[in-house]
């Protein structure tokens, strides 16, 4: 559970978890417990709706809050100075060659609380991201992936 695992985060991850932090704390709240407030005026708040919606509302709010606050306490910061680019590592950006389909690929190498596929950031825990940590220039690796093996040859290591 994540409640017992560090979270590995970049600087620019750290950034943007604080910052949906302090949004949910100062704008959300407000604007959940104005909808409340209106729910309540008008009347009986068994049967109303908008009530029950703001209430869930604010339960979600709330426990991403408290799921943030978890995270950063036990957020383990990367530094990119400290990033080895000998070896893929976490935090680390890697030039791919994927063999089986001829394409160069970049990925990130992140922790899993900011991976992101659309933005070519991946877990360290994925299927990918697992097999190429450690791995050198010129390697090749090979990755199980859904659709059965594929092959990469690491072709740059970046910070």
């Amino acid at each position: 559970m994540m409640a017992d695992r560090e979270v590995v985060l970049t600087a620019q991850g750290l950034k943007k978890l604080e910052d949906e932090l302090e949004l949910l704390k100062t704008v959300r709240r407000k604007e959940i417990a104005e909808r409340i407030k209106q729910a309540i005026a008008f009347g009986d708040i068994s049967e109303n709706s908008e009530y029950d919606e703001a209430k869930n509302e604010q339960a979600q709010v709330e426990d991403r809050i408290n799921r943030l606050e978890t995270m950063l306490r036990k957020a383990i910061i990367i530094d990119e100075e400290d990033i080895n680019t000998d070896v893929v590592s976490i935090g680390a950006t890697v030039q791919v060659k994927d063999l089986e389909f001829d394409e160069v690929v970049e990925y990130m190498i992140v922790g899993s609380t900011e991976a992101d596929p659309y933005e070519l950031k991946i877990s360290n825990e994925s299927p990918v991201g697992k097999t190429l940590l450690g791995s050198k220039v010129g390697d090749v690796v090979e990755v199980q992936i859904p659709d059965g093996i594929t092959k990469y040859e690491i072709l740059k290591i970046t910070r």
